[in-house]
């Protein structure tokens, strides 16, 4: 879910001035908060370099997906079946994984237009999700 999140952040920095090297920091500290999650959570140190590996690659390959996803001629449906495949217990409830594409394409559309300022401050405010679950329960 952080993923799901970031993705429009990190599709959005590139262009603002500043915004490559935020978003570089915003990755690094996306690792480094696994690495620390992993080591409190008890896992071993000689697996801990290649489990975050693992999340920093889940990082980079989500975010294209889920860009990919946003950017097809029908995305709701598309980010749906991107979601069904990566976020656990989707596959087995699509009126959940439209609910959870519309809230990200609206989360998105928020940030690619928020103002500059807003966006290199961190004050953005996310769409309330109880509005996309009132949704999904009446179709």
């Amino acid at each position: 879910m952080i993923i799901l999140l970031m993705f429009p952040v990190l599709e959005r920095l590139p262009s603002e001035r500043r915004g490559r090297r935020i978003a570089r920091l915003l990755s690094e500290i996306f690792v480094t908060d696994i690495d620390d999650c992993l080591r409190e959570m008890g896992v071993g140190d000689m697996s801990v370099p290649k489990k975050v590996k693992r999340a920093a690659q889940a990082l980079g390959e989500r975010c294209g997906g889920y860009r990919s996803a946003a950017n097809a001629p029908e995305p709701v449906a598309a980010l749906a079946a991107e979601l069904a495949e990566t976020v656990p217990g989707l596959a087995e409830n699509p009126q959940a994984a439209r609910a959870l594409a519309r809230y990200t394409l609206e989360t998105r559309t928020g940030i690619l237009t928020a103002p500059a300022e807003s966006l290199l401050a961190g004050r953005i405010v996310l769409p309330d999700p109880a509005a996309g679950l009132v949704l999904a329960a009446q179709e």
